[in-house]
């Protein structure tokens, strides 16, 4: 079977869970780079990964990598890749997205038109056409540029990885799916531990976390761009990773997950998008101010993205809401909190320093991820 590199973008900042990720899948890595990891796998990986990796934002073949200063340059290059290879003759094919940085080509319109220009004068040159149907299946194209060095890939996701099907219904500010589930990944929870969001807003933390304690693959119940490549990817190859996937469900585990919002609406859609993700019965919504905010048990975690006040008028509120946060996470005797947010003076109000703090972005937006640590809990005695 044919050995690709696939590149796989991910949040600024988390570039090494996903690296774990890939190679807990039993791929090897051919580099990390600031919001994306590259690996080599086959047509079965690129099925796999798709299905199974929790913090990319997508999975793309690899189609080549040059330098480029110029226009001109930039479409030689591109005309040199061996597109026939990849998009058949009555294949859907446009340059997406164009990112760039640091880079003298800038203008995304300029260098997504100049790209396409030279696919069709490729392709037209290898399958002796001069007109596209493009009636066929859909291969997009991204490109990054960093330093005037271009990485272009084929997207085999199509929607953002991050949709993983189950939430319909959303609050103010949500959370993505991918960098909840990264999030999680950094902290020492287990499905053994207890798990409290008390701004749970659509539900994403707890039900991320339902969904990796279960043993449920992300992607297995959406659909992806490349299902239809049946030139470069067995439709068995598909049907396999899905049937992996299901074989590995543990839906019967033990767990405490709780998910609090102070809004009984936002609660509702939390509930509903849960059913939908298959793990409404692993975790307990509540209607529950932040102050209100108790449990008899110790050792447990919350994991949660409180409101960051990005409208002025919800800013006057944020030093209340984030003592009362700290005065309710005082009275859980052993627990350990981590909370994104972008708000600038959290630890103050908190009352705490956080024992670690990660700068992530999420999206445009800098936010930090406070780690307030707990003591481990006893071994328990064989």
């Amino acid at each position: 079977m044919e050995r690709f590199e696939l590149i796989a973008p991910c949040h600024f900042g988390l570039e090494a869970v996903l690296k774990r990720e890939i190679l807990d899948l039993g791929y090897e890595i051919s580099q990390v780079e600031d919001g994306r990891v590259t690996f080599y796998g086959d047509a079965e990986a690129v099925c796999r990964a798709n299905v199974f990796l929790r913090t990319a934002e997508r999975i793309l073949i690899k189609a080549g990598s040059f330098k480029a200063v110029t226009f001109d340059e930039l479409f030689e290059k591109t005309k040199q890749i061996p597109w026939e290879h990849y998009i058949p003759r009555d294949g859907k094919f446009w340059v997406t997205k164009a990112a760039s940085v640091k880079s003298k080509l800038f203008s995304p319109s300029d260098i997504q038109s100049i790209m396409k220009k030279a696919m069709v004068e490729r392709l037209k040159s290898c399958y002796h056409i001069s007109w596209f149907e493009e009636s066929g299946a859909s291969y997009p194209v991204r490109v990054f540029l960093m330093k005037d060095i271009v990485t272009v890939g084929i997207d085999t996701s199509g929607v953002s990885l991050h949709k993983r099907g189950y939430r319909q219904l959303s609050s103010k500010a949500p959370i993505t799916e991918t960098l909840a589930a990264a999030l999680i990944m950094l902290t020492p929870w287990k499905k053994d531990r207890i798990l409290v969001d008390p701004f749970c807003g659509s539900g994403t933390f707890p039900i991320e976390a339902a969904m990796m304690a279960a043993n449920i693959a992300p992607g297995m119940n959406r659909s992806f761009t490349a299902e239809e490549w049946t030139n470069l990817i067995p439709k068995k190859e598909w049907y396999d990773a899905v049937n992996e996937a299901n074989d590995l469900i543990q839906d019967d585990v033990e767990v405490d997950i709780q998910g609090y919002d102070i809004d009984p609406d936002v609660v509702r859609a939390a509930r509903k998008n849960a059913e939908d993700a298959g793990v409404d019965h692993m975790i307990h919504f509540q209607q529950r101010a932040v102050q209100d905010l108790r449990h008899p048990k110790k050792y447990g975690f919350i994991i949660t993205n409180p409101p960051y006040g990005e409208r002025l008028e919800e800013k006057k509120e944020l030093p209340k809401l984030y003592s009362d946060f700290g005065e309710s996470f005082r009275t859980l005797d052993s627990w350990s909190a981590y909370m994104i947010t972008s708000y600038e003076d959290a630890e103050r109000y908190f009352g705490r320093k956080a024992d670690k703090n990660r700068k992530i972005y999420n999206g445009m937006l800098k936010t930090y991820f406070y780690q307030f640590m707990g003591p481990r809990p006893p071994k328990a005695k064989k």
